[in-house]
């Protein structure tokens, strides 16, 4: 009787386990490693990403606030000279009227004019009101004058003038507006 060796010849076909091709399918305990590295690497990156836009738009905004409040200090300053740039002017429109004070008006001029020069560069600007037409935003009225020389609502004198400092309103002009006589109004 011929026995059968237990050892598969050379040439005779060996059998495959039946789930053995499922499992070149599925990855490797490395081939999931990596995909796991590569998916923490990537959220990370963006997590990077995020923080540093994040701390871009902090500088950002604090550079902002700092200018801010800059300008809010120099705003400060400026609207406190205001009233030393108003006697100023009052000093020298009634000096005019005296001419023994001539030499006192040129100083008070020069020192009005460096002291205006340093807050026009500031931002400070003076609101043109005389001929111009009533706007709430820049003139606070004061009195009506019956008037048909000038259109209805037109400013037609200035009590104290007006200030905008880098285009925000610090003080409205104190006006007196045209306003058309009542006689005419009832013909109309």
């Amino acid at each position: 009787m011929a026995h059968k060796s237990e050892k598969p010849e050379p040439n005779d076909p060996v059998e495959m386990p039946v789930n053995a091709g499922a499992e070149s399918d599925a990855p490797s305990p490395l081939e999931e490693q990596i995909r796991k590295l590569t998916a923490e690497k990537d959220e990370l990156r963006d997590t990077l990403l995020r923080r540093q836009a994040d701390f871009d738009n902090y500088r950002k905004r604090v550079e902002k606030e700092r200018h801010q409040e800059r300008h809010r200090g120099v705003e400060h300053v400026v609207e406190a000279l205001l009233p030393v740039l108003d006697a100023f002017d009052n000093a020298l429109a009634s000096a005019e009227k005296d001419s023994a004070a001539a030499e006192y008006v040129t100083g008070f001029e020069l020192i009005r004019r460096q002291l205006w020069d340093l807050l026009s560069k500031q931002g400070l600007a003076r609101i043109e009101s005389v001929g111009k037409e009533f706007n709430p935003h820049f003139h606070h009225a004061i009195a009506r004058v019956e008037t048909t020389e000038q259109p209805d609502g037109t400013v037609v004198g200035e009590l104290q003038p007006g200030y905008t400092f880098h285009e925000r309103v610090v003080r409205p002009a104190m006006v007196r507006v045209a306003a058309e006589p009542a006689h005419s109004k009832r013909e109309n």
